[in-house]
């Protein structure tokens, strides 16, 4: 059954991350007083896109065609390893917090040499800035995990969110509650959302992950979206496993198991994607240059969050 668990959340991302991006869109539109196009909209624009040319600009080499696949194979995998549905999936060996961060980032960089191989200045600067953003909230989630690890004595994130089941008390703890807002912040850096990066703007001045993909169209601006909406899903159902893991299954799940343990983190990352969008009406995009300052912030509260989590640890001890 741990193999049905991973194939039940790789199927659940990639079917439900449209959905996901949708259901926040409608969010918006609603709270903006906007009608909205509706939760499937994402959908329709990936099969529109699936019907165009293949376009490649002049001057571009393999880096560029080979982007969007780096980054949906990167994201895919760290579906199919992260514990979303069942504690334990046929890849938990790998399912190590070193692993994730570094696939995260491996699709970060693809997507930002393509921006720099398109020789654009829109793409150079994306890219510029991306990299700069992405320097900053790896060690951050690095850290802000560690945190949560410490408890349960592994890195591997199966065994993190199995021991918040088993010790439901860790979840309230100072160094919970640091390393909980580090990794909103990061995330919301990660996948581009306000206030670091305004993903709905075309405007030079604040693009960050829209300026790399401008030169794409057809099949592989799908494919990037697609992507991108996969990261947000996948990033929304870790954060929410971390730190409220009931409902998830275990390591030898049973059908059932496995069709409640979906249906947990179906409904977890469709709150968060809810408060994540309701937030951003209320938020106006910060000024390039201060956003590091808050990346900063949030590394100095991951670094706090392990440093009380090894407190508390030895005082425990």
């Amino acid at each position: 059954m741990a193999y049905l668990a991973g194939f039940v959340q790789v199927a659940g991302v990639i079917l439900g991350a449209p959905l996901v991006i949708g259901l926040m869109r409608q969010v918006r539109a609603r709270a903006e007083g906007r009608v909205g196009a509706g939760v499937l909209q994402p959908w329709r624009d990936t099969r529109k896109l699936l019907g165009k040319q293949v376009l490649k600009p002049l001057g571009t080499t393999w880096v560029f065609a080979a982007a969007p696949t780096a980054l949906a194979a990167t994201t895919l995998v760290i579906v199919a390893t992260a514990p979303l549905v069942a504690t334990g999936s046929p890849l938990d060996p790998v399912a190590d917090l070193i692993t994730v961060v570094g696939l995260l980032f491996l699709g970060t960089v693809a997507l930002t040499l393509a921006g720099i191989d398109t020789a654009t200045a829109f793409g150079g600067m994306g890219a510029s800035r991306e990299i700069t953003i992405a320097a900053l909230v790896e060690p951050t989630i690095l850290l802000a995990v560690f945190a949560l690890s410490v408890p349960a004595g592994s890195a591997n994130l199966g065994a993190i969110v199995g021991n918040t089941i088993d010790h439901p008390g860790h979840v309230i703890s100072l160094a919970s509650a640091l390393a909980f807002v580090a990794l909103v912040i990061v995330i919301v850096a990660e996948t581009g959302r306000l206030p670091v990066d305004n993903p709905s703007t075309h405007l030079e001045l604040t693009m960050v992950h829209e300026a790399m993909v401008l030169e794409y169209a057809g099949p592989k601006l799908a494919l990037v979206e697609w992507a991108g909406g996969m990261r947000l899903t996948v990033l929304l159902a870790l954060l929410a496993n971390l730190f409220v893991p009931w409902g998830i299954a275990g390591a030898d799940p049973s059908l059932i198991d496995v069709l409640l343990g979906a249906g947990a983190i179906a409904i977890k990352v469709a709150v968060l994607a809810v408060a994540l969008a309701g937030v951003e009406v209320f938020i106006a995009k910060l000024r390039l240059f201060r956003v590091p300052e808050l990346l900063a912030g949030s590394f100095l509260l991951a670094l706090l969050a392990v440093t009380a989590a090894n407190f508390f640890s030895g005082a425990g001890g």
